[in-house]
């Protein structure tokens, strides 16, 4: 009984919005992935099945555990998972263990098992960062365990993960009160080091080309942006109904993962992508609203970086398939084919879910 308790007691709104998104996420790779899983597997629902298995199923149960577990638990840890982030990002780099898939080096493979570690190193960092903020905020310490993940990512390369990661970060400590001028000189200072990757990394300068003059190569590094685009305005406010995208017959690049959103957009309409927009707020305003009532400030960091985390993913992946933003290959949460961010985030969000357990329990003792 008092383990159905402790359920019961769970937040119901990061519960039902999670269980919601995840389904919705099931529904639309059902449609977007079918020509694309035919092609690769045979199997029209091959994305679907590895979505369910390597991501939901192991996902739900790391849910549970982190749902259960005080989260203050984790405080003991931080240093660990600090230490773990460094050593993940690392191990990527050995042969017979890391990967290399689409020109990046950023996968590992344990046997039958293979997973990204740039996913766990979220999660890993975001603990021992709200241990660390809880009772320090000095500047040096900050940006040298920062420093040290952001090499190591951007040496991937993944610059999509280390922008979600340093921005979360940043947010965080601004969120613990450090000064206002040291936030704002980090902004300065990270908008300068962008600089220098572009101008350094052919790559990455064709692609802030790109995103400035998306016609300059509409066949060559173009070509997604472009096909992206006219997904979304082919969509309509309405869409052109469920299963009816065009771009998914192999027009549009990594429509199972970065791209799932303007699928979104051309089956379900610029009405369905608001509604969409809306209920990843929602979310969002929950974590934060978990984080201002929590007990304790480790509690509240915990939260407060699950809601950036989301949020800055939600914010690059559309913003990148809309033209507002360069591509960085980020996934949408909760919807694109990805096992380990699929789940990362059902585990982030059980340890959301057990803070704001936390919270009612206190409300039930003072009443």
């Amino acid at each position: 009984m008092a383990l159905i308790d402790r359920c019961k007691s769970l937040d119901p709104v990061i519960v039902g919005l999670s269980a919601l998104l995840v389904v919705f996420g099931l529904v639309v790779l059902m449609s977007a992935t079918g020509p694309i899983g035919v092609q690769r597997a045979g199997d029209s629902l091959y994305y679907v099945k590895r979505q369910i298995f390597s991501g939901i199923f192991p996902g739900l149960v790391l849910f549970f555990f982190f749902s259960m577990i005080n989260y203050r638990a984790w405080r003991s840890f931080a240093f660990f998972a600090l230490i773990a982030s460094l050593v993940l990002l690392v191990l990527v780099y050995l042969p017979g263990i890391g990967l290399e898939i689409n020109g990046a080096r950023s996968w590992l493979r344990i046997g039958a098992l293979s997973f990204q570690p740039s996913e766990l190193v979220k999660l890993t960092f975001l603990l021992y960062l709200a241990a660390w903020l809880e009772q320090r905020q000095s500047l040096v310490p900050f940006l040298c365990s920062l420093g040290a993940v952001m090499l190591l990512l951007i040496l991937q390369p993944d610059t999509g993960s280390m922008v979600v990661i340093v921005g979360m970060s940043l947010l965080l400590y601004y969120l613990s009160g450090a000064p206002t001028h040291w936030f704002l000189g980090l902004g300065v200072l990270g908008a300068g080091f962008v600089a220098l990757m572009i101008k350094w990394s052919p790559y990455r300068a064709a692609r802030f080309m790109t995103f400035l003059h998306p016609e300059l190569d509409p066949k060559g590094i173009g070509y997604h942006i472009n096909q992206a685009i006219l997904a979304i305005g082919s969509g309509g406010f309405w869409g052109l109904g469920y299963g009816h995208s065009r771009q998914k017959f192999l027009y549009l690049p990594e429509v199972e993962s970065d791209s799932i959103s303007a699928v979104i957009a051309e089956e379900m309409g610029f009405m369905m992508m608001l509604i969409l927009l809306a209920v990843f707020a929602f979310l969002i305003w929950r974590c934060f609203k978990i984080s201002k009532e929590s007990p304790d400030r480790f509690g509240s960091f915990l939260a407060a970086g699950v809601g950036c985390m989301v949020a800055i993913q939600v914010l690059m992946n559309i913003g990148s398939m809309t033209g507002l933003m360069p591509m960085t290959g980020v996934t949408l949460p909760f919807i694109s084919h990805g096992g380990s961010a699929m789940t990362v985030l059902l585990a982030a969000m059980g340890l959301v879910a057990g803070i704001g357990r936390k919270i009612e329990s206190r409300y039930k003792k003072t009443i």
